[in-house]
């Protein structure tokens, strides 16, 4: 693996606040991805999901929940560890934008409504974490040192 393909994935300037954010947040998106994927937590897995999304219009919804799930899950627990951060996060703020405009933006800003503001956050954070990886006590930088870089 290259250097500078290295150092985009794995360096972080995060320091400790993105352990303050990737921990939760990677948590939380676990669990939502769990309740659409394994039907955990009081969700509907994949075929009660997937009948949702293609009732709101995003078809193929078993695909769509799927994917969604994956994201949600992997991609929680990637940021929970630390572990290619950035590209977990790019893709979970793209997963939550797509909820933001295809389910919650109709209802307006707030939870109490079914709003965007909790789908919202959770873009914002994951787009920090884009910005500034993993931080001091993620995996990435075990993997900066082993593919092609120095870690802090």
């Amino acid at each position: 693996m290259g250097s500078k393909l290295s150092q985009a994935l794995f360096n972080s300037n995060g320091g400790y606040a993105a352990l303050i954010l990737r921990v939760p947040v990677g948590l939380i998106l676990a669990a939502h991805g769990a309740q659409k994927l394994f039907g955990w937590f009081g969700g509907y897995g994949l075929e009660g999901t997937g009948q949702w999304m293609a009732s709101i219009g995003l078809e193929p919804g078993y695909l769509m929940a799927l994917m969604a799930g994956s994201v949600e899950f992997f991609g929680g627990l990637a940021m929970v560890l630390g572990v290619l951060t950035r590209p977990a996060a790019l893709a979970s703020a793209f997963a939550m934008l797509i909820a933001v405009f295809a389910v919650h933006i109709g209802n307006g800003l707030f939870m109490e409504n079914n709003g965007y503001e909790f789908a919202l956050t959770l873009v914002v954070v994951s787009l920090a974490l884009v910005v500034q990886g993993g931080g001091r006590f993620a995996m990435d930088n075990v993997l900066l040192e082993r593919f092609g870089g120095t870690s802090r």
